[in-house]
């Protein structure tokens, strides 16, 4: 029986999935990472999660978070990145630009394939980095 919380695809596997299907499943990770980090953090109402985990999830934020994470990326996740954000999306939100959306969905793709080759390890670090508070 596969293990859908602990993935632990092959790099072809990974590597056979589209761009727009990593960026699919890492949509859900990332936002399922949001959503832990918040609760852990002692959020108290539903509508204050609800509206924070928003603020990390749209467009922007994660093209804020892109680039701040880029310098510690390997050249493989790099790889993954550019996958997501050269991947062919047809439409973007009123509430983004297209470069926005496109680093949007290259942050997704990457966290999409470590999700799937069972690197939540690696996943953990880079997603504290992202929620790191430059001081």
């Amino acid at each position: 029986m596969e293990n859908y919380f602990q993935m632990d695809l092959t790099l072809q596997q990974v590597n056979a999935i589209s761009n727009l299907g990593l960026a699919h499943i890492g949509d859900g990770v990332y936002e399922l990472m949001c959503r832990a980090h918040l609760c852990a953090s002692g959020e108290q109402t539903v509508l204050k999660l609800h509206k924070d985990t928003v603020s990390l999830v749209k467009a922007p934020a994660q093209a804020a978070f892109a680039d701040k994470l880029k310098p510690f990326l390997t050249e493989e996740e790099l790889d993954f990145f550019r996958r997501g954000k050269n991947a062919h999306t047809h439409a973007s939100p009123k509430s983004a630009t297209r470069a926005e959306y496109a680093k949007a969905t290259g942050l997704e793709a990457l966290f999409g394939a470590l999700y799937l080759l069972g690197r939540t390890g690696r996943l953990n670090e880079l997603f504290a980095i992202i929620m790191k508070e430059d001081a």
